[in-house]
């Protein structure tokens, strides 16, 4: 089985993830894998390239990823474009990634992604998980890690689907808003439930 973990900016995805982990559950992150396929001499990275020119790369030749999201974020059609060549590569390794975790026959395995939803990934996984705080925490959480401007945030927040809707199409729903204990509390509940559906 292949369980589907998201949630907004901020959320706490790979903490939940983490946690799962430590019941013995392997995982990979999507975000991850789409910092892979932009590695110098991978083909999104090319592409990306000829599209913004050489400014768009650092000295060392990487992704200067906050340079690429100041772009993308400011014009729907950029952000449009980067998604249609990012995304089907980040679908693809996403696949031999879990092929990989799947081989050692561990329980289950998480599909962890910011944009399950958005991105069609939901179509990979048998249950989706979402983790949910107030967007207000979002905010406050992301201007902490981040060190960006409050409307940088929100326009992150606009370009994934609503929160009313995440939550609408989850199976189940993990509440990050309070302790570390009481999100491992109703980690340990779902791993105990996904164990007994096989």
């Amino acid at each position: 089985m292949i369980v589907g973990l998201t949630g907004g900016i901020a959320s706490g995805k790979s903490t939940v993830a983490r946690a799962f982990g430590d019941l013995g559950i392997p995982w990979v992150d999507a975000d991850d894998v789409a910092r892979e396929i932009v590695q110098p001499g991978e083909p999104a990275l090319r592409a990306i390239e000829r599209r913004f020119g050489k400014g768009i790369l650092q000295d060392d030749g990487n992704l200067d990823r906050r340079a690429l999201r100041t772009l993308v974020f400011d014009d729907e059609k950029q952000r449009q474009w980067l998604e249609s060549v990012t995304h089907p590569r980040v679908r693809e390794r996403l696949l031999e990634h879990l092929a990989r975790l799947q081989a050692d026959n561990p329980p289950y395995v998480l599909l962890v992604s910011p944009l399950l939803f958005e991105s069609g990934q939901d179509q990979l996984v048998d249950r989706c998980v979402v983790v949910d705080v107030p967007e207000a925490m979002q905010i406050a959480r992301t201007q902490a890690r981040d060190n960006v401007e409050e409307a940088q945030v929100s326009a992150i927040i606009a370009a994934q689907i609503p929160r009313r809707e995440r939550l609408s199409r989850a199976d189940d729903v993990i509440d990050n808003s309070g302790s570390e204990e009481f999100m491992r509390d109703q980690v340990a509940v779902l791993d105990r439930r996904y164990r007994q559906i096989l």
